[in-house]
């Protein structure tokens, strides 16, 4: 009877915490006024794991979320860190665009999670508000449930960012 077992996959990150992540940063959305937030959190192999949209967000919100996070799970760095290092090089943006069958979204809000070794083990990727205000939701709310951010702190002028 053994033999039939079903083993149970490694996961690195738990719904749990990726549910928890969701909820914080709608919270931090709601405490600083930030407009109607949409959340996406994908595991490590770019699988939604949690999802919500709030009343009032967009319809493109979720693709333009999700987008954020595949992204910097796709490149292995912030969505932030994409679009400054890109900025001058619209060929290359566009190619990881076809790349990625339209997925990456290029503009602050995509935050990888990692665990206490460094180690990526997903991505929050918030639209909603202006892209430095979607960021500063992603990384707070990581850091909320204990894990850690990439990027570390959100940008200094976050709070001044407009749409």
């Amino acid at each position: 009877m053994s033999d039939y077992y079903v083993k149970h996959l490694v996961t690195p990150l738990p719904l749990e915490k990726a549910s928890d992540i969701v909820d914080h940063a709608l919270r931090l959305g709601s405490e600083n006024s930030l407009l109607p937030l949409t959340v996406a959190v994908l595991d490590a192999g770019g699988n939604l794991q949690a999802f919500k949209r709030e009343d009032g967000s967009g319809i493109m919100r979720g693709d333009v979320a999700v987008g954020k996070a595949w992204g910097a799970l796709g490149m292995g760095l912030s969505s932030r860190t994409i679009r400054d290092r890109l900025a001058n090089r619209p060929s290359f943006q566009a190619a990881l665009a076809s790349t990625s069958q339209g997925r990456f979204i290029p503009v602050p809000g995509g935050v990888l999670i990692c665990n206490d070794d460094g180690a990526v083990i997903g991505a929050v990727g918030i639209s909603g508000d202006a892209s430095d205000k979607d960021e500063y939701a992603a990384i707070e709310a990581v850091k909320a449930v204990s894990l850690t951010p990439y990027p570390a702190e959100p940008s200094d002028d976050w709070q001044d960012a407009g749409l």
